[in-house]
């Protein structure tokens, strides 16, 4: 028996050392073998650590302290498909780093501190769809960086010192479909980068100082649907051809300084279902600022500062479906802003100081079958209903508390104003009713003047109207126009204008020179009309003579050559006393010279 045991002996120590098992797991990780997960976060790690298994699919090391990346350090994964690198202290990744994982398809580089990618440092990661290379310390992106991550569709870059980004960089991603910049350095957008991005669906741009928006910056992303604009304190308008080219269903421009809706730049947007204009220092919405955005079903404009929403702002929202215009300085919202309310499902009013009065009376009639998203909206005045959520009022507060009282005008004696060209001129229109009631005025040529008018007619706050520089043809009746939810009221004001005196011409010195000019531009004024009266008359007068010379000339050369007048001359020399020498009989000497 003893010799059988020292024989098997022998046999145990002489046979080959076997390999470890496929599950092992390095001492310092904890593993999954279902999952084929090795989780070594938090392990103050300097290294990728050995042992790891051949067959490991998802490889956790965030949180370590790895300092550099070099090739062969993950080649014996050849199974990988996401790592995790994330807050560590790498400073470089050689060229080829992940060239041995051919399978990888997600890869976390957040928090680390790099400044520079190496062309290379991507190369054959053929099946990469996700790249994290946020909160680093990355100065520039330089030409290919990316040209190898051909299935690439979301890559995240914020968070990083960027100052550039070259013309190429983007160059190679071809199935891209989503980018997020946010919280650097970039000035400026380079559209030329981004036109290498022809299958992107959604940029992300955020915390930016950037100024302006450009009109060539998207032209050549023609797939691009979401659009998010966050954070840019520098912008101040989006221009008109700014998103030209795009066929949005999306955009978000908040927390920027724009303080109008960029009605000429959404012109083109028809396809946009959802619009966010948020916490922008916009206090009006304009008639019809959304006229053609016809497929738009949320419209967001939540900490706006809105004031007021002028009738008719929401024309063209045929499928409005959510409307956010919580936390603005609104006291109505009427009725007749809508295109229609009877799509509307959402409404979001809280956080303004409503005026509950009859221009709030169709939202109480639907305060059962609106959704308020959780938010009710409650009265700010009047005082008996202040603090009452709209939802929450009885009918009877319908005929109490939701009603208006007509305006009237106070003062109603007529004004006549006769004033010098040149004056400033005031008429005062003041207006009591519920809700406070909007004056307006209308001049003799039929034209409105309101507070946001402008020119020499303007209205000052109270209904006053004020005419500055009045002239001759300002002359006639203005019409004071005061308007609320409950009707109008009406008031009369007459304005002559003298005509402006003609300018002095001095005859000599001394007063009475003076006072001749004086006269006499009293006598004779001297204004436009008159000059020009003179001239076409002088003008007339001048063409008359000219013409009259010119008939006569035509006359007389008509006639020339057509009549012929001559006569005969016959002259005799003078006979001498006796006889002539050397003169015969019959020798007198004549000539005749005949003119014509």
């Amino acid at each position: 028996m003893t010799c059988w045991l020292c024989v098997l002996s022998l046999q145990l120590l002489l046979l080959p050392a076997a390999p470890p098992p496929a599950g092992g797991c390095p001492a310092r990780c904890e593993c999954a073998a279902q999952t084929r997960t090795v989780a070594c976060a938090r392990r103050r790690l300097t290294a990728v650590p050995d042992g790891i298994p051949a067959d490991t699919r998802l490889l956790e090391l965030s949180r370590n302290r790895l300092r550099c990346l070099n090739p062969g350090d993950l080649a014996a994964l050849p199974l990988l498909e996401e790592l995790d690198l994330s807050e560590n202290v790498i400073a470089h990744v050689e060229p080829g780093a992940f060239a041995g994982l051919p399978r990888l398809r997600v890869l976390r580089l957040r928090g680390n501190l790099l400044k520079l990618l190496p062309p290379g440092a991507f190369a054959r990661l053929d099946n990469l769809t996700l790249l994290d290379l946020s909160e680093n310390k990355l100065v520039i992106l330089l030409d290919y960086t990316f040209q190898d991550l051909r299935s690439l569709r979301r890559l995240e870059v914020g968070d990083n010192d960027l100052v550039f980004i070259s013309r190429r960089a983007f160059a190679g991603l071809l199935a891209l479909e989503e980018l997020t910049l946010e919280r650097c350095n970039l000035t400026a957008l380079s559209g030329e980068a981004l036109g290498y991005l022809r299958g992107l669906g959604a940029l992300r741009l955020r915390h930016l100082a950037i100024a302006a928006l450009e009109d060539q910056n998207f032209r050549r992303l023609p797939g691009l649907l979401h659009l998010e604009i966050d954070h840019w304190p520098l912008l101040e308008e989006v221009a008109a051809g700014s998103l030209r080219g795009l066929n949005l269903t999306s955009l978000s421009v908040t927390h920027t300084n724009i303080t109008a809706v960029p009605a000429a730049a959404l012109r083109h947007q028809a396809h946009l279902t959802c619009l966010d204009l948020s916490h922008n220092p916009i206090r009006t919405v304009p008639r019809g600022s959304f006229r053609d955005l016809v497929r738009l079903r949320e419209l967001h404009l939540a900490g706006a500062l809105l004031a007021v929403v002028e009738p008719q702002a929401f024309l063209g929202l045929r499928q409005i479906r959510l409307l956010n215009l919580s936390d603005n300085l609104l006291s109505t919202l009427e009725e007749s802003t809508f295109h229609s309310v009877n799509t509307l499902e959402t409404l979001r009013v809280d956080g303004n100081p409503l005026a509950c009065d009859c221009r709030l009376l169709w939202i109480v009639q639907r305060r059962k079958t609106l959704n308020f998203d959780g938010r009710l909206p409650a009265c700010a005045s009047p005082a008996e209903a202040r603090g009452d959520a709209l939802r929450h009022l009885p009918d009877s507060a319908l005929f109490e508390v939701f009603v208006c009282r007509k305006p009237t005008i106070r003062e109603r004696r007529l004004q006549r104003v006769t004033a010098a060209a040149g004056d400033d001129v005031r008429f005062q229109c003041r207006a009591e009713g519920e809700p406070a009631p909007s004056v307006a005025w209308v001049t003799p040529g039929h034209r409105a003047v309101t507070r946001a008018s402008t020119g020499r007619a303007r209205v000052l706050p109270g209904g006053t109207l004020e005419i500055r520089g009045a002239r001759p043809q300002d002359s006639g009746t203005y019409t004071c126009v005061a308007s609320n939810a409950g009707g109008n009221d009406t008031y009369f004001a007459t304005l002559a204008v003298r005509p402006e005196p003609a300018a002095n011409r001095t005859l000599g010195p001394g007063g009475d020179g003076r006072n001749e000019t004086l006269a006499a531009a009293a006598r004779f004024p001297l204004d436009l009309t008159t000059i020009l009266v003179s001239t076409a008359m002088g003008c007339i007068t001048f063409l008359g003579v000219v013409l009259f010379c010119f008939l006569l000339l035509f006359v007389w050369s008509r006639g020339r050559g057509q009549h012929k007048n001559n006569f005969s001359v016959e002259y005799s020399f003078r006979k001498v006393d006796g006889p002539a020498p050397g003169a015969g009989q019959g020798s007198s000497r004549k000539f005749n010279m005949k003119m014509i």
